[in-house]
């Protein structure tokens, strides 16, 4: 199989890589992310290694490689030692003051018909009285599960 992103080190590059496996005190992971390159530059003796022997030899998947390969082309070569940033805390999708309105309807008295309300109620209210553009009943359900309200009228004793 033919690779899409080829490791094509320059001798600074290449230099700059052997000191930093060899010298000073690095991360482990920055360490095996500079060893992978070194193994899949095409311009070293004997050629670059394959995929799964890098894996194999360093002990990480051969996804792994594919990515530092992938990342090392589109990227270059000091994003290819940084960690990666994560991902992050998912947004809330009602802020505070949304949650208040949540909670005062829920204190309401029910709608006409209805004993109680329930969860699609709720939402369908919210969004109807422009408090969001839209929820779920799910986020309405995970909001009242937060501030302990039970919609079932049962309380826990």
């Amino acid at each position: 199989m033919v690779k899409k992103y080829i490791v094509d080190l320059s001798a600074e590059e290449r230099t700059e890589l052997e000191q930093f496996t060899t010298t000073g005190r690095r991360a482990a992971d920055q360490i095996t992310r500079a060893r992978i390159l070194l193994k899949a530059d095409c311009n070293q003796p004997g050629g670059s290694w394959l995929d799964e022997e890098i894996a194999l030899a360093l002990d990480v998947s051969v996804t792994s490689v594919e990515r530092l390969r992938r990342r090392f082309v589109e990227l270059g070569l000091p994003a290819c030692l940084k960690r990666q940033p994560g991902g992050g805390r998912k947004q809330r999708c009602l802020n505070g003051e949304q949650e208040a309105h949540l909670v005062a309807l829920v204190c309401s008295a029910a709608p006409t018909g209805r004993a109680r309300w329930s969860v699609r109620l709720l939402a369908d209210e919210m969004v109807r009285l422009g408090y969001v553009e839209s929820v779920s009943h799910e986020t309405v359900r995970q909001a009242l599960k937060k501030t302990n309200f039970n919609l079932g009228g049962k309380t826990a004793g």
